[in-house]
């Protein structure tokens, strides 16, 4: 069993490895503003038009940004959920049988 429970902390090592490999860019204003993250959910960079910013004040820019980071970490938890969800599967489907442990066929 607790060969199980070191598989799994060993796999989500692996995930989290993978996932800080992976980015997510989220775009607001047809691309005037794009934030890029990882699946691990940092910010990686932020862009801005220059067109852009010097057309909208800082208040505009400020709650674009907001939206946009937003954005960014929530695509990045939906590949993080989908991650670990395959990752649980696989531990999953391994244990097969849980039902022996108790004596039961």
């Amino acid at each position: 069993m607790f060969d199980k429970i070191f598989e799994a902390q060993q796999k989500a090592e692996e995930v989290k490895k993978r996932l800080a490999n992976i980015s997510v860019v989220a775009e607001v204003e047809g691309g005037a503003i794009k934030v890029t993250a990882t699946a691990n959910k940092l910010i990686q960079s932020i862009e801005i038009e220059e067109d852009f910013l010097k057309e909208n004040g800082k208040e505009g820019i400020e709650d674009l940004l907001v939206v946009a980071i937003n954005k960014a970490l929530e695509q990045a938890e939906n590949v993080s959920q989908a991650e670990m969800a395959v990752v649980t599967q696989q531990m999953l489907g391994g244990m097969g049988g849980l039902g022996n442990l108790f004596g039961k066929k």
